[in-house]
């Protein structure tokens, strides 16, 4: 995963262990960019300085905090303190911030949830600036915030930069979480921007047409896509390569093109090839999918 964490800054938000993957991210910036990559671990400490040292550049390190998800980064305090007295001394790296992304509340429906587990979060890592501070650590970015909360973020006086992302897309899964006023987000705050165009292959079935969009032309793992701008058919189910829309009046016609919202934005966009650019019914550009397949 990718992120852009300044004008010449890039993110691997996450942590890099596999030795050649270590060698292979150490030899990036001699490419032009200044490379950013997390840590959670004192022996990835010594990894990442030796890489760098062998290739003759310079990494830079965001500490992980684990604020909530339970996934990466650590906990307390003192071993964020620990792990930036590391990297300071560690030759061929800099000590950079801290990562605080708190992705497990980003699709809690309620504002009010979201905002609870944000307050934990928040104060989990203004307690670790205050220590890094006392230090004499003053961390130079203090990452985080997503789409479903980076309005928290952004109030609370201890992030400095914001990782918000699917907001420009919007998704079917984000979009039905709610604002401060109770309107989901993606009927005031944003708007959708991300479609899949799918084609009505079979009406053999009275009630059911079967379109060309299933499992291979987008992710599910957040909930199936919904038919967009319409509520008289309904996305309900799919396969390998076909979608099972729900057409009770038979409304729809062999050859139709719909718009389908994916349930998740990021891998829906991991599985094609180009982005199409459509501006009042014209096509003005075509962009790449340029990440598509460098997972590895």
């Amino acid at each position: 995963m990718f992120a852009r964490a300044g004008i010449d800054d890039i993110l691997v938000s996450n942590q890099v262990r596999e030795p050649a993957k270590i060698d292979r991210l150490s030899r990036l910036p001699a490419l032009g960019a200044r490379i950013l990559v997390c840590v959670d671990d004192l022996a990835n400490v010594a990894e990442l300085s030796a890489a760098a040292q062998k290739n003759k550049t310079t990494i830079g390190c965001l500490i992980e905090i684990d604020c909530g998800a339970g996934r990466c980064g650590v906990k307390t305090a003192a071993d964020v303190v620990a792990l930036a007295r590391a990297i300071v001394r560690a030759d061929g790296l800099t000590f950079d911030g801290i990562q605080a992304y708190q992705g497990a509340m980003q699709h809690l429906d309620r504002y009010e949830d979201r905002r609870a587990k944000l307050d934990a979060a928040i104060a989990q890592v203004a307690e670790a600036v205050d220590a890094l501070k006392a230090e004499g650590l003053d961390p130079r970015l203090v990452s985080g915030g997503g789409t479903g909360s980076y309005y928290f973020e952004a109030a609370s006086g201890v992030y400095n930069e914001l990782q918000c992302g699917s907001y420009a897309f919007m998704d079917a899964d984000y979009g039905r979480i709610l604002d401060q006023d109770g309107r989901r987000i993606d009927q005031g705050e944003w708007e959708n921007a991300l479609f899949i165009l799918t084609s009505v292959m079979s009406h053999a079935k009275a009630d059911k047409a079967i379109c060309d969009a299933g499992l291979k032309a987008q992710s599910v793992d957040s909930g199936l896509p919904f038919v967009y701008g319409r509520d008289d058919v309904k996305y309900v189910k799919c396969s390998d390569e076909h979608g099972v829309i729900d057409d009770p009046h038979g409304v729809l016609k062999v050859n139709e093109k719909l718009r389908l919202v994916p349930g998740h934005c990021d891998p829906t966009c991991n599985v094609h090839d180009w982005y199409v650019g459509v501006r009042r019914g014209v096509v003005e550009t075509v962009w790449p999918v340029s990440a598509r397949g460098k997972a590895y």
